[in-house]
């Protein structure tokens, strides 16, 4: 018996041996996902307080043309303030072309994060955040459409803690998504959002409540998305 509790005890412990470098990568992982957006969330957060601030002292009434944020009067912009983030996936055009996998699993981040800003809890445009050598910092305000069309897609199709979607952007297309993982069948849909409707000539599907029906199957997207990339590269030419 001692012989077979220290082989035993061997084996687990050459269990725990091989697993630990699959597990510390994983765990090294999470914590700098986590770090990152920390990081991404205190720039996006002190860059729109330096930005608000400047705004307000250098302009008075009515916010001028082409101002980045949908306010009336930049003296609104007191009132606004970064709600929440997210970081942006994409995917390499010759992997939507030959499809090699599936769509979900083809995503990779592409290291920017976007920020809702909102007004009285109504989104107005978007804060920009990336990396530039080493620092966190916001790079550009604006997108207001894409942050309203988004917002209404997060509040129709993500859960609590928006676990469960992933802001996809296809820059060759010219189309931004919205992914949405389901609880219920684990399956992975998608919400096209303004810029690809426009881009691949999509009608939207209205229906928030209906168990994801109004959301597209990978399936739906693979042609338009592949067509908008050729003819988008072609003419790049």
């Amino acid at each position: 018996m001692p012989r077979i509790s220290t082989l035993l005890g061997a084996a687990f412990a050459s269990c725990l041996s091989l697993s630990s470098p699959l597990l510390l990568a994983q765990t090294t992982q999470a914590k700098v996902t986590s770090q990152a957006r920390l990081d991404a969330i205190a720039a996006a957060k002190r860059d729109f307080a330096q930005f608000v601030q400047y705004q307000v002292q250098n302009h008075a009434g009515s916010a001028p043309q082409g101002f980045p944020l949908e306010v009336a009067d930049v003296q609104d912009l007191k009132d606004a303030r970064i709600a929440y983030g997210f970081p942006v996936y994409t995917i390499d055009p010759a992997d939507l072309i030959s499809g090699r996998s599936e769509m979900k699993n083809m995503a990779k981040p592409t290291g920017i994060w976007r920020f809702v800003v909102t007004l009285n809890q109504q989104p107005i445009g978007l804060a920009t955040v990336e990396q530039v050598d080493g620092k966190w910092e916001t790079a550009a305000y604006g997108a207001t459409v894409l942050a309203k069309d988004l917002d209404a897609s997060m509040t129709a199709y993500a859960n609590k803690d928006r676990s469960n979607v992933r802001v996809l952007r296809i820059y060759q297309a010219q189309s931004d998504f919205l992914e949405v993982g389901s609880a219920q069948d684990g399956a992975v849909r998608y919400a096209p959002l303004h810029s690809a409707r426009q881009s691949l000539l999509m009608q939207r599907r209205d229906g928030a409540t209906d168990g994801g029906k109004a959301l597209l199957e990978a399936s739906d997207l693979l042609e338009p998305l592949r067509a908008a990339i050729k003819q988008n590269m072609n003419s790049m030419r």
